[in-house]
């Protein structure tokens, strides 16, 4: 391929992790979420969380950032199929996905994503492990908020995340994040 078609398949590759922005997370829609955030909102806030969460555990944040921001990117082709879903459908893994996601991307683009999502997927490390638990902790958090809303049934999704985290520094900010509002940080500026 010429570097002109290895720079279109790499904007493709962009173009389609667009649609993280417009596909919502469909999970929540079995509680009564009638309009759940994105799938790009729940990977930016994971990809913080996970930065956090390194700091705390002595981790590699940029990493766990990284790791972060590509664990559902392949949701673009296969959807968001929640948990109970996963119990009668058979999606090809995420690493197959993102094989084909990138397969006209520079070849050092294609490598780099895939090395991430296949340490995601495979891996062990201190920064998978917290990558993980910033995804579960990302989605109890929402759940609080979402219960804030009105969505009572959100509780048990709050209640399974939470019993999932391993880290210590995920279970003190679960157990943090469980005793407050969601707007208690504007009690830092607010008099």
């Amino acid at each position: 391929m010429t570097d002109d078609q290895y720079a279109k398949g790499s904007v493709c590759y962009l173009m389609e992790m667009g649609l993280l922005k417009r596909a919502k997370r469909t999970g929540w829609w079995i509680v009564g979420v009638k309009d759940p955030e994105s799938i790009a909102e729940h990977s930016f806030r994971t990809a913080v969380i996970g930065s956090v969460l390194a700091m705390m555990e002595g981790a590699d944040p940029a990493k766990v950032a990284l790791l972060c921001t590509f664990h559902d990117t392949q949701e673009t082709r296969i959807g968001d199929i929640p948990w109970i879903g996963r119990r009668y459908l058979t999606a090809a893994d995420n690493e197959k996905v993102t094989a084909d996601q990138v397969s006209q991307a520079h070849p050092a683009v294609a490598a780099g994503v895939q090395a991430v999502v296949h340490e995601y997927e495979n891996g062990d490390s201190l920064e998978v492990m917290v990558a993980r638990d910033a995804d579960k902790l990302e989605c109890m958090i929402q759940g609080l908020e979402y219960l804030e809303q009105g969505y009572s049934k959100a509780q048990e999704w709050v209640d399974s995340t939470r019993a999932k985290l391993k880290t210590p520094s995920a279970i003190a900010l679960a157990d943090a994040a469980q005793g407050m509002s969601s707007l208690e940080w504007q009690r830092v500026y607010l008099p």
